[in-house]
């Protein structure tokens, strides 16, 4: 997500913190190059302004020019907040739902509601089990325009294990009272409610929103925008909040090749928050969206803190002791390279994770070295996965004929075998390293 925008800063800044002074000139060079990138952005003309003004008032504020011993990496850091602001400030805490509550998703038909209704709750669900708790959830839907929508949830229910209930009724009014009746003879925490949706707002729709908001009163209201309609997803809000009002927003189809400026605008233009974004198309390819990690990825800067959490949700704690034991031991074998390399597989793809590197948007790294990448990294594990126990853990005696054999069973060349073991003793003397380093007085990783 916000790629366009990231690289577009990240190239730019880059050459901004190499000048020891600035100039009124190339601050206004900098800032025009800013108006452009976010333009292509596609976040609207008066907010591209107001933001950019609000930036300049900064700079004479601060006298940038002179007081500042770095300059260039002053100026990133007023955008830095600047953008921060736009986009919702600091959160102190993570979003929490009441207990009990109906939340309500709505939007225009296509936008993801569906498929982010599972999200939700699993999300919930997931958030619970990492407290050692548990919530029950139930999912429906009264989406009766589009076709096999209640299908699609019903499966998405199954494949997550997630409770769902399909009401009888076919008219929204009634089947949202007889889910509503269902959800509370059954004592579910929380019900999420997926609406229909039209491919344009329409008085019908809203009218139909409008009467089951008044008759069942979720506690919440969620608008799913769809991220790649740009400028134009701003007035589909404005039109939901002016129908029916809504809690809160979440922007689905971040993953795609969207610029992303609807992001940066919504929360200043409808003065709403915007808690969760999609990320992929699977379940658990939902993140909350937390302003100051989205200020650092637009500008380069990564989001570690994510990547971290992430690794904590799809990796066992004892797989992740075992091998931070095995590692500060300076001993790391090839079956310690194999976990490794099983972990960064739970965590996503190597296209995925550089996203959320520091600098990644700066390393020029093209769609096809990601690819060479992520093939090499297949190769690696098919390697390992053809050695015996012993081979992994006393790689020198990989002879010719071991390696021959090992190269066959995983459908790859010799060379191949070697280029793993070139980077598995590199992988080693880094560890060493690590080791060595850690050990010296006032070093705390």
């Amino acid at each position: 997500m916000f790629d366009f925008l990231s690289n577009k800063f990240a190239n730019l800044f880059s050459r901004l913190t190499a000048q020891t002074k600035l100039t009124e000139k190339n601050i206004e060079e900098t800032m025009q190059k800013v108006r452009d990138a976010l333009l292509e952005a596609d976040v609207p003309f008066g907010v591209v302004d107001t933001f950019l003004s609000e930036i300049s008032q900064e700079v004479v504020g601060q006298k940038l020019l002179t007081n500042s011993l770095k300059p260039g990496e002053h100026l990133i850091k007023i955008v830095h907040d600047k953008l921060l602001v736009f986009l919702g400030g600091q959160e102190s805490s993570a979003f929490a739902f009441q207990i009990p509550s109906i939340i309500m998703l709505i939007g225009l038909q296509g936008s993801g509601k569906t498929t982010t209704a599972a999200k939700l709750a699993r999300f919930i669900k997931k958030q619970a089990e990492a407290r050692g708790k548990s919530r029950k959830i139930l999912l429906a839907s009264i989406d009766f325009y589009r076709p096999a929508a209640i299908d699609q949830l019903e499966i998405l229910a199954s494949q997550n294990r997630l409770a769902f209930y399909r009401s009888p009724y076919t008219e929204p009014l009634k089947a949202a009272l007889d889910i509503q009746a269902y959800y509370k003879q059954n004592s579910f925490e929380l019900l999420i409610l997926d609406t229909a949706g039209r491919m344009h707002v329409d008085a019908s729709m809203m009218q139909e929103i409008q009467l089951v908001d008044q008759r069942l009163q979720p506690k919440y209201k969620f608008l799913v925008l769809d991220a790649m309609t740009g400028q134009e997803s701003l007035n589909v809000a404005q039109s939901f909040q002016d129908g029916v009002g809504f809690t809160a927003s979440i922007l689905s189809k971040m993953d795609s090749e969207t610029r992303a400026g609807c992001a940066l605008a919504f929360r200043y233009c409808l003065k709403k928050p915007i808690l969760f974004v999609g990320t992929g198309e699977k379940a658990e390819d939902l993140e909350q969206f937390r302003p100051e990690r989205m200020a650092s990825c637009i500008l380069g800067m990564g989001d570690i803190q994510t990547l971290i959490e992430k690794a904590q949700e799809k990796i066992k704690k004892a797989d992740q002791d075992a091998l931070a034991s095995s590692l500060s031991k300076g001993k790391m074998t090839l079956q310690d390279f194999a976990q490794q390399l099983e972990m960064m597989n739970k965590i996503g793809s190597l296209s995925q994770i550089m996203k959320y590197m520091p600098g990644a948007s700066m390393a020029s790294l093209s769609p096809e070295m990601v690819t060479k990448g992520e093939l090499e990294l297949k190769k690696f594990r098919a390697i390992i996965g053809s050695m015996t126990k012993k081979e992994r853990i006393f790689p020198q005696i990989l002879n010719g004929s071991r390696k021959q054999r090992i190269a066959s069973g995983a459908g790859v060349a010799v060379s191949d075998v070697n280029i793993l073991l070139d980077r598995f003793e590199k992988s080693k003397e880094v560890v060493k390293l690590f080791n060595k380093f850690s050990r010296l007085p006032g070093f705390h990783g």
